[in-house]
């Protein structure tokens, strides 16, 4: 009885130093909890302006882009005589009736320009983006003399606009008797510096070269590599490539406004620009040129939506799927 008496007084108050030692440290956690969740909200409270000021700053810019859309889109549902008459943000119910006039016009000349547009984009683009394709393959994976030099030219390519040398590429088609023809709006633009070194940057980071070389070890020849190796692995940055380059031709004006003669050979961009200058002395053209703009941006739409699945954020995960 005697020992466990003394066993009692040496344990028990080592057991309640203890147990003060867990509250002390419990209170000093909730302390410390305290002062961390004071500096996340205070944090918060930092950061919130900021993303307050941001997102205003989103929202005016896109107010600033759909703004236009809307109003052609509001429009194009007047005729003639609402067009300046009524409140600009007021629809109408004559959408339709200026589609038909639209497409009455000079037995359809429109779709006929619409036609050239899908043409002059599409043919266009698929050839730039395999040409594209196959020149950023070649500067990523290959090494040969003047490497160097044909990328500073191929950037330097890129900083010069198209404007400047559409009069020298209408001179030299001139020469070969290629003016006022499809082949003058589509070869100037079969090659695009911007798309090349697009391809250039996405080969580099999603084809790697390991694979390349087992190809090679395995006896495949450096365009069947290309075709059924590198080309799958580039698809999404050929997607965004495609894309940009479409957008472009479809968009182009000046080009085809020097190349082209015939309103028939005529790309959406440049007749409805025919159209607006007879509108000094036809106020009705204003509604068809509204409206064929609205529905010049319609197969565009329709583009986006379709290959935006095809997007990618991250260059890399062409090479992380293969």
């Amino acid at each position: 009885m005697t020992i466990t008496n003394q066993t009692r007084a040496v344990v028990l108050p080592e057991l309640t130093e203890a147990s003060e030692d867990r509250r002390t440290l419990r209170r000093a956690g909730r302390r410390g909890r305290g002062g961390a969740g004071g500096a996340a909200g205070a944090g918060r409270d930092q950061r919130m302006p900021l993303a307050v000021g941001s997102t205003a700053v989103l929202l005016l810019g896109a107010l600033y882009c759909l703004l236009p859309v809307a109003w052609v889109v509001i429009a194009s549902t007047k005729d003639a005589s609402e067009l300046f008459s009524t409140f600009t943000f007021a629809p109408s119910t004559h959408l339709w009736d200026n589609i038909v006039e639209l497409t009455n016009y000079r037995d359809g000349l429109y779709w006929r320009w619409m036609l050239n547009t899908a043409i002059y984009a599409g043919f266009g683009a698929i050839v730039s983006t395999y040409v594209s394709a196959l020149s950023g393959y070649a500067l990523a994976k290959y090494t040969f003399p003047g490497k160097g030099v044909v990328f500073k030219v191929l950037l330097m390519g890129v900083l010069v606009p198209g404007v400047i040398v559409a009069i020298p590429q209408y001179l030299l088609l001139a020469q070969v008797g290629l003016t006022n023809t499809y082949w003058s709006v589509l070869l100037p633009q079969l090659i695009s510096p911007y798309g090349i070194y697009l391809a250039r940057i996405y080969a580099a980071a999603a084809v790697p070269t390991d694979i390349i070389e087992s190809a090679r070890t395995e006896g495949a020849g450096e365009l069947f590599i290309f075709h059924r190796i590198a080309l799958p692995m580039m698809g999404p940055g050929l997607v965004t490539i495609f894309l940009f380059q479409f957008v472009a031709v479809w968009n182009n004006f000046m080009l085809p406004y020097i190349m082209l003669g015939n309103d028939e050979l005529f790309p959406i961009t440049v007749g409805l620009s025919g159209l607006l200058n007879q509108g000094a002395s036809l106020p009705a053209m204003y509604t068809l040129v509204i409206t064929g703009a609205l529905l010049s941006v319609l197969p565009l739409i329709v583009l986006f939506l379709v290959l935006q699945r095809y997007w990618r954020v991250d260059l890399a995960a062409g090479a992380v799927k293969a």
